[in-house]
């Protein structure tokens, strides 16, 4: 073995200098916001949402923190059992997974509630990125070598649409195309596999449910049902409007306070924000976002190793999914998928997934200088 770089040495005391306590801050910040306005969302009381987030949150934090202070190696060594074991627990949902509003995503615990579609978001990252990692450029080159990650790919999208979620799906599907495209696959390929999907698209939309069918319609239609299906997003855009420049005030919201916004404390948090706190407070909000994923693909392309540039690209690109989604559905511009605001909507599982994501970025960070070869191996 060659001669180890100086980052195998890192002590705790270092490893805490080396920290990127900007963008720790920044989770910090946008997870007390969303504390916020659970607690407005719920007429300024802790219960039902704010109470529980705040100690899901404290938990999350300290579980982001002893991930970031974990050798990167650790990441690239575990990242296929990971991936499998997420796998595995996706099977699961379908075997015997909890319906929950109609879907069945969920794998109820007893003590805690879990939704394996989440987590795989990390660990199909961390497994394209190994597998990419230990390939040579000439490797890429060959179409047989996408056989694995593109197989990766389809296993868990496929398990995914079955539950029906849709919207996970299709950010599993984004992300991944992230680190394939980092990785060195070349632009024509993906032209193919984009012509081969709208190929596909009209026998798609006879494989849809119901209700994603109407999803579709009332995204291009939203006034022809204003009571049934168009009704969410109608009554976000009504509060949108009315929070105006500046915004009604915090816990003022007469769309949020009255109850005619739906799904307030998870999908449509966002416009919780935007009636109490206006324009100002909504890109206020976008702008912490803005620095949060900078942040992610700073750390990206200042890193020594191709796994680490890759997991990062990945996991950044996947919380920029997130916001992007969110924020495009609960303002009309998408139609409605069901994809939560990073760390400001309720929910175990996402906050715990993307205070993780964040933890295994900031151990990239850290590690940053650590230069692996393709055996995993530090050269």
């Amino acid at each position: 073995m060659s001669r180890l770089s100086t980052s195998d040495h890192l002590g705790l005391s270092e490893k805490l200098r080396l920290l990127n306590w900007g963008m720790i801050a920044l989770i910090v910040i946008i997870g007390l916001i969303g504390i916020a306005l659970l607690y407005s969302a719920g007429g300024k009381s802790w219960h039902p949402w704010a109470g529980p987030q705040l100690a899901r949150f404290a938990v999350g934090l300290c579980i982001m923190m002893v991930i970031a202070l974990t050798d990167v190696r650790v990441w690239l060594q575990f990242a296929y059992p990971m991936y499998g074991a997420m796998l595995f627990l996706l099977v699961v949902v379908e075997v015997m997974g909890h319906v929950g509003m109609g879907a069945q995503r969920w794998i109820n615990l007893g003590f805690f509630v879990i939704q394996p579609s989440e987590l795989m978001k990390i660990t199909l990252a961390l497994g394209l990125a190994k597998y990419f990692h230990g390939l040579s450029i000439e490797d890429i080159g060959h179409p047989i070598k996408l056989v694995a990650p593109i197989a990766m790919v389809i296993a868990p999208v496929g398990l995914v649409l079955l539950q029906p979620n849709l919207g996970t799906a299709l950010l599993l599907t984004l992300a991944s195309g992230a680190i394939f495209f980092t990785g060195g696959v070349r632009w024509w390929k993906f032209i193919i596999v984009i012509g081969i999907a709208a190929a596909i698209l009209p026998v798609a939309w006879h494989h849809l449910h119901d209700y994603q069918k109407a999803r579709l319609l009332t995204f291009m239609h939203p006034d022809e049902d204003p009571l049934g299906h168009g009704y969410n997003i109608l009554q976000s855009k009504i509060a949108l409007g009315s929070g105006g420049l500046f915004g009604r005030g915090f816990g003022q919201g007469t769309q949020s306070q009255l109850q005619f916004l739906p799904e307030k404390h998870t999908d449509f948090i966002f416009v919780v924000l935007a009636e109490e706190f206006g324009m100002v407070g909504a890109l206020f909000l976008l702008g912490l976002y803005f620095l949060l994923i900078a942040y992610g693909f700073m750390i990206a392309l200042t890193c020594r190793n191709q796994f680490g540039r890759l997991a990062a690209f990945g996991l950044t690109t996947t919380l920029f999914l997130y916001v992007f989604v969110n924020v495009a559905m609960v303002t009309g511009t998408i139609p409605v998928v069901g994809i939560p605001l990073p760390l400001v909507s309720y929910g175990g599982t996402a906050m715990f997934t993307l205070l993780i994501a964040c933890g295994i970025l900031l151990s990239i960070s850290v590690h940053r200088d650590m230069r692996i070869s393709r055996t995993g191996l530090n050269e």
